[in-house]
């Protein structure tokens, strides 16, 4: 390989020269920006562990009042991107959010796309664009761009969901940004009754208007059991794995990440193969060995691990007796769009 150039190769005024005009030679950090073969990701491989977290996120709901904390959320933050990055990989954000019985996180709306992942508890709920949607453990309820929403809890024990927002990416681009106030939207019937059935929607089709995104949030019960139907068809070996989309389009639930829940039938070990975008796993229910690429984490239930892009990753169900399931976000719409998105074997 040629060998380039070094910065301090350079004579010292010719450097400042440059600098004064703000401008950078290129040689001597091509490559750090394009590096042989694969790219040098600074997203490690890292879990959380849910047992750990909790006790830290409950005393966050005894220290800082929602008034005061707005969102009262504990950050899941690789430390490939540094903690005060914020960031789980370079396009996803994770957050541990709580929120106790009586509260009410105010309304705001806001251009980064999130979803929430359902940890634990019941009797709180997300209003989003005038659909109030229950908060049931393994839910999954979108707030895309741009759409008022706001949670509530009337229910007796503290409910924690995982955040999932393409807030790094958004902020990178200089677009990331809320606004508070008053929502602007009516109340609107749950949409996920309308969309129960795999292949049908709501008619009649050639009168109504389709909404920008016309389910919002997609019952755990619903999904559970379409895996248990897909794994008895599904030959042994071959990923068992459904993923959230626009029921009328069939295309991905929201714009830049994606999202899928995967089963793992009892003592079964599942290999992934190396791909471009950087993934989170987040245990719904059991017990799975991860290894992402030669890290192992052991997950327990609602225990979330990342993996790097270009990284295979081995998922193994720890169980001999009960599946187990896990929910996934991962960066390839965004690459699939860029036309980055690679499989390597």
């Amino acid at each position: 390989m040629l060998e380039l150039g070094r910065l301090e190769d350079l004579p010292a005024d010719y450097v400042s020269a440059l600098t004064a005009q703000n401008l950078v030679p290129l040689w001597p950090s091509l490559r750090a920006v394009l590096p042989p073969g694969k790219p040098g990701p600074r997203t490690r491989p890292a879990a959380w562990s849910y047992e750990a977290l909790r006790p830290l996120l409950m005393k966050a709901g005894e220290l800082t009042p929602i008034e005061k904390a707005e969102r009262r959320v504990l950050v899941l933050a690789n430390p490939g991107h540094g903690l005060e990055k914020m960031q789980a990989s370079s396009a996803i954000y994770l957050g541990m959010q709580l929120l106790l019985p009586g509260e009410i996180a105010p309304a705001h709306r806001h251009t980064p796309n999130a979803v929430r992942m359902i940890v634990e508890g019941e009797g709180a709920y997300t209003t989003v664009d005038g659909e109030k949607c229950p908060m049931r453990r393994g839910d999954l309820i979108l707030t895309p761009t741009g759409l008022w929403h706001e949670h509530g809890h009337d229910g007796t024990d503290p409910v924690v969901w995982l955040d999932v927002l393409d807030l790094p990416l958004v902020y990178y681009m200089e677009a990331s940004y809320v606004i508070e106030g008053t929502p602007d939207f009516t109340a609107r019937e749950a949409s996920e009754r309308a969309y129960l059935r795999g292949g049908v929607v709501p008619s009649p089709v050639f009168t109504r208007a389709s909404p920008r995104y016309p389910m919002l949030r997609y019952p755990w019960v619903e999904v559970r059991a379409a895996l248990l139907a897909l794994s008895e068809v599904t030959p042994t070996g071959e990923a068992v794995q459904v993923a959230y989309v626009n029921p009328e389009t069939g295309a991905e639930c929201q714009n830049i990440l994606g999202f899928s829940a995967l089963m793992l039938r009892p003592g079964e070990t599942l290999t992934l193969p190396a791909r471009s975008p950087a993934a989170v796993f987040h245990l719904i229910e059991g017990g799975v060995d991860a290894r992402i690429g030669e890290t192992p984490f052991s997950l327990a239930e609602a225990d979330t691990c990342c993996a790097p892009g270009y990284t295979p990753v081995s998922l193994a169900n720890r169980s001999a007796d009960t599946p187990a399931f896990v929910f996934v976000a991962d960066e390839a719409p965004l690459h699939k769009k860029l036309g980055l998105h690679e499989v390597r074997a």
